[in-house]
């Protein structure tokens, strides 16, 4: 597809028949020329919505100023002028939207002049002087439009409401590369054949994303020629790629002058960028450290085409910044504001104070003691499993930390942990938490996909690792430093890049000072989920919060000095100092939970005489199938424990009373939580038993002064419900707890949803429930998995109670067919089958007797897909998708 061509230098409308574009809104405007375009008259093309709004008789409350960047124009923006138009129709507040195609590029004019940064700054200040905007203006930019808009944002604080940037730049550290792209497109004898002489630059930013041809035609109209494609090149040989390149100085000038702003900010970027990558938003975040930031799993360079950004922005305004540049006499409000007013707020919803005290302080207060702390079951002293002091692991926590400190980690610089759970994992993390330092914990069970997309999206300063860890790293480009466990050859540090070892670090920090410990409002850790709902988010605890989670954790349990733990659950393997309790974790992959045996479990038990057992649902399952392998001694060993705890996953109530056999003396607790919040609830194998009669799965009461409601869902299965603990009630469990995450990491938009219509320190799980008449809460389920029928929504969990009761059927899964508001049930069940399809009419008609929810089908796979971390949690999302395909005709294949 193509549009009526334009080939001369003038400035002028666009074709019609755009997609998307609306002819009414486009203007030219003429603008005296500043700086060395000085006594011109130049005409600029611009989309504007100011007249569109007053023939409608709106009023703005002040003007959204957008900047494409390069080889894009303002059509660009062209999502974000249509939805700001239909808000304000809708009776939203009224943005006028000013979105400009820069002097050289769009339908703009072409000039003689070379423009450099400055004079691209002062050219924007120039058309918002012509057109005499004078109300309060948000700036939003894209790739080179990012450093326009910032520097005119800069050099006008006083007429400044907020920021945005979309995928940009406003930094080049002296004597660092351009990314490849750019280094291309920039080389001696490229730059002109490639941005100017052909359509190449063009063409590779428009295949960057996905687009329909229509609107990819629609992005090439103004550069049909090679006149008019003279700004590309023009904006390519102006990167200031090095200290002494003339915009250079404008850049500086620019970024620097971004550390005084105080307006709200918001970052929003693709991470598949090959242009500006997470370094580039690193720096963004640390000169706006305040900005609101999200991350699209996905997308990438023209982001403003892969996602639905313009009510992301529009949203925004609406909860930062429209009540802040809203006159007080005026009786319209922002959404968000009557959102605020009109919110449920739960029963009871003040926030619990904040625990005293320091994660390492029960460390602390051992340093002088010689008895075992910590037990590696992976290695081996004189034929015993090593033991580690409490005295060897303060001393060695506090050289890690001057040594961290002398390498030059700093509070707040973010440290990568790739190490197997053991001492020398845990003396890594308490002398990062010791000086502030902020640990990123992603396990290999996110697979290494999963593993590396939360690594380089956590941006860390410094990688910590094994050998395989390290590895990884520099063949997948993760950043930071590199730092090995272990001592290792020069010519595998100099192949891997590592720079010093964990003893080098110990050596160079004995005897010095450790720093001073950071805030308890600081940030400590980010942990990332299992990805079971998606791509892995990074949570962020403070040191409060997991002080916080130590106390819960101790006083629920009674965990005292002469407990002992022993962990094959990754989250919990690292407390056993901060709970001044030895611990051990079992000779196991701890990325791979059925790794774990029986026999390692009590070997765990035996060397540590641990009173506490913790494990997650797939870990219990294998070490129930190899009790065959106990010795006399190891049950022996097992009959000491006092307190079984499995938690992750729902765990059916035949595997506790197994695993409960192999431990007889011990209670059999099932903690409910998440990544967000590691303990919720807890319940006790008796208290289920005694609990029995309700749909789902219980998981028992609030621990400690952790607060549960229920938001009920409504018929499309959205939880619109006032929070509350009225029993019965099915909807999405709504949270609170000392111990709650502060957010997620760079993940605005899933804040925002995770806190909708609540007070601070609540948090939507996502999880589908109810409360029963004692108070128990019972999951049923994931929000998204909610079947919304035409008789009402239905939850998945109780119905696969009920298909598990068939004899043939090993495991199951309830997922729904066809359109929202209109599905229809489908069982899909693990029964022995090596090919995926139709159960067969026996096995149909048992499991349909079984439930008295209608079936519309009975599918069979050889294994239902789970997450990689528990394996136990079922992909119900991926199952209804592939159910609707083989219910469609399609050649069954595995789901």
């Amino acid at each position: 597809m193509s549009f009526a061509r334009v080939t001369g230098s003038q400035a002028t409308l666009p074709p019609a028949g755009l997609p998307g574009l609306d002819p009414a809104l486009s203007r030219l405007v003429s603008v005296d020329g500043v700086l060395a375009d000085a006594g011109a008259t130049r005409l600029w093309h611009v989309l504007d919505t100011s007249d569109a709004l007053a023939e409608r008789g709106l009023e703005p409350v002040g003007t959204i100023v957008a900047v494409h960047g390069n080889p894009t124009w303002s059509y660009l923006w062209r999502a974000l002028v249509n939805a700001s138009l239909a808000r304000a129709e809708a009776g939203g507040p009224v943005w006028r939207v000013l979105a400009v195609d820069q002097l050289e590029m769009g339908f703009s004019e072409r000039t003689p002049l070379r423009r450099t940064l400055a004079q691209r700054v002062a050219d924007l200040g120039a058309l918002v002087e012509g057109l005499g905007i004078r109300g309060p203006i948000v700036t939003i930019g894209h790739d080179w439009g990012g450093p326009v808009s910032l520097g005119w944002a800069v050099e006008h604080r006083d007429r400044l409401a907020a920021v945005i940037a979309l995928n940009t730049a406003v930094h080049h550290p002296d004597g660092a590369s351009l990314p490849f792209a750019l280094r291309v497109a920039t080389a001696r004898g490229m730059l002109a054949a490639g941005t100017t002489g052909t359509t190449a630059f063009l063409d590779t930013t428009l295949a960057l994303a996905e687009l329909d041809p229509a609107v990819k035609a629609a992005f090439r109209s103004p550069y049909a020629t090679v006149a008019r494609r003279r700004g590309i090149g023009g904006f390519v040989a102006d990167i200031p790629a090095t200290p002494g390149h003339e915009s250079t100085p404008a850049l500086h000038r620019m970024s620097e002058g971004l550390r005084e702003l105080d307006v709200p900010a918001l970052l929003l970027r693709g991470p598949k960028d090959p242009v500006f990558g997470e370094d580039h938003l690193d720096d963004l975040t640390d000169r706006l450290p305040h900005a609101d930031v999200h991350r699209f799993e996905g997308a990438g360079h023209l982001i403003a085409e892969e996602r639905p950004y313009a009510d992301v922005v529009l949203d925004w305004l609406d909860e930062k910044v429209v009540d802040a540049v809203t006159p007080a006499t005026r009786s319209r409000r922002s959404a968000a504001a009557k959102r605020a007013a009109a919110s449920p707020v739960p029963e009871d919803s003040s926030a619990p104070e904040a625990p005293s005290g320091h994660l390492w302080d029960a460390l602390d207060a051992r340093r002088d003691d010689d008895d075992t702390a910590v037990i590696d079951m992976t290695a081996t002293r004189d034929g015993a499993p090593l033991r580690v002091s409490w005295r060897q692991l303060s001393a060695r926590v506090d050289d890690l930390a001057s040594g961290l400190d002398a390498f030059g980690v700093r509070a707040g610089d973010r440290v990568s942990l790739l190490v197997q759970p053991g001492p020398t994992l845990t003396a890594a993390l308490y002398a990062c938490l010791r000086i502030g330092a902020v640990v990123v914990v992603a396990d290999r069970g996110l697979g290494i996909r999963g593993l590396s997309r939360a690594v380089r999206g956590a941006v860390p300063d410094v990688v910590i690792g094994e050998v395989a860890g390290l590895a990884a790293a520099r063949a997948l480009g993760w950043p930071g430093r590199r730092i090995s466990a272990a001592s290792l050859p020069a010519v595998t540090s100099r192949a891997l890049g590592v720079e010093a070892s964990l003893s080098d670090l110990a050596r160079a920090g004995r005897g010095r000072a450790v720093p001073a410990p950071p805030a308890p409002d600081a940030d400590a850790a980010v942990l990332f989920t299992s990805g079971s709902t998606g791509p892995a988010k990074g949570v962020v605890y403070t040191h409060a919060q997991l002080t916080a989670l130590r106390d819960t954790l101790a006083a629920h349990f009674g965990v005292t000095a002469e407990t002992g733990l022993v962990t094959g659950f990754a989250p919990f393997a690292l407390l056993g100092p901060a709970l001044g309790t030895r611990s051990a974790t079992p000779d196991m992959d701890v990325s791979a939970p059925r790794t774990l045996t029986a026999a390692a479990v009590a070997a765990a038990v035996r060397a540590s005489d641990a009173r506490i057992v913790f494990l997650s649902p797939a870990a219990v399952s294998n070490v129930v199938a190899t009790a065959a392998a106990l010795t006399t001694d190891d049950r022996a060993a097992l009959e000491g424990v006092e307190t079984f705890l499995s938690t992750g996953a729902p765990v059916s109530v035949d595997l506790l009373r197994r695993a409960q056999q192999l431990m007889p003396n011990a209670t059999a607790h099932t903690p409910y939580g998440m990544t967000e919040c590691l303990l919720v609830a807890d319940v006790t194998l008796p208290e289920i038993e005694q609990a029995r009669g309700d749909r789902g799965v219980c998981v028992g009461r609030p621990l400690g002064t952790g607060q549960v409601r229920i938001s009920a869902i409504d018929a499309e299965g959205r939880a619109s419900g006032e929070p509350s603990a009225q029993p019965r009630v099915t909807g999405e469990v709504v949270i609170s707890a000392p111990h709650l995450k502060r957010g997620y990491f760079r993940l605005y938009l899933t804040d925002r949803e995770a806190r909708r219509g609540l007070p601070d320190r609540w948090h939507r799980t996502g999880d589908v429930g109810h409360l029963d008449a004692e108070g128990r809460l019972w999951i049923e389920g994931r929000l998204p998995h909610v079947v919304t029928t035409a008789e009402g929504p239905v939850t998945p969990v109780g119905i696969e109670q009920d298909v598990e009761t068939v004899p043939a059927v090993e495991r199951a899964a309830a997922v729904g067919v066809g359109p929202r508001g209109g599905q229809v049930v489908v069982a899909v069940v693990e029964a022995g089958v090596r090919r995926p399809g139709l159960a067969s009419p026996d096995l149909t008609d048992q499991v349909r007797a079984a439930t008295a929810q209608r079936l519309a089908a009975v599918l069979v796979v050889p294994t239902l897909p789970t997450d990689i971390r528990h394996n136990s949690k079922i992909d119900r999302s991926r199952l209804s998708a592939w159910a609707e395909r083989v219910l469609a005709g399609e050649k069954p294949t595995a789901p």
